[in-house]
């Protein structure tokens, strides 16, 4: 059930964006660009980064479409469910460990982000654009935690299937088209 009286109670996100699109294409657009353009991490990469930072922060609307995306690029099922429980025996990559805990500290208590965290990133193997890319896919991701768990959006699992499989397929930039 959605808080804005004028959308029907079942409202996703896609008719909240129907509703308000001067502000919803740019923000769909921004998705598109830290989502899905170039970038050091892969599509799978970022969903699941995406994934792991609302389940930080307990949305569970983002959590879920995003883990099903996630999941729709190839992503091992249960993964981001053991990474959120312990990701120090999650079977998560060595090289992605340090990034998903980078994000996660970002989110939870982002006032004690520290260079070592960054080094720690670097160890790994990233580079410098890795870490802005991460950056940017926590920072807009907290940001629609906010804006899903404020506007009261909510949905099951049958709908973050759908919408897992259909971000897989036609990404961010077709949501464009969605809200036309």
């Amino acid at each position: 059930m959605t808080y804005l009286p004028s959308l029907p109670e079942d409202s996703k996100l896609l008719q909240v964006f129907r509703a308000y699109p001067a502000t919803a294409k740019p923000l769909i657009a921004f998705h598109e660009l830290v989502m899905r353009e170039e970038s050091p991490f892969t599509s799978a990469e970022r969903e699941l980064i995406a994934a792991y930072v609302s389940g930080v922060n307990a949305c569970s609307y983002c959590h879920g479409v995003h883990t099903q995306t996630a999941e729709a690029f190839g992503v091992e099922a249960g993964l981001l469910a053991a990474a959120l429980s312990d990701l120090d025996t999650a079977p998560v990559g060595d090289k992605l460990r340090p990034v998903l805990r980078y994000v996660g500290k970002l989110t939870a208590t982002p006032s004690q982000v520290t260079q070592a965290d960054a080094d720690d990133v670097f160890a790994a193997g990233w580079d410098e654009r890795a870490l802005h890319d991460a950056v940017l896919v926590c920072a807009l991701f907290n940001f629609m935690n906010r804006m899903v768990d404020g506007l009261g959006v909510r949905a099951d699992a049958g709908y973050f299937a759908e919408s897992g499989q259909r971000l897989r397929q036609i990404g961010y930039s077709g949501l464009l088209a969605m809200i036309e």
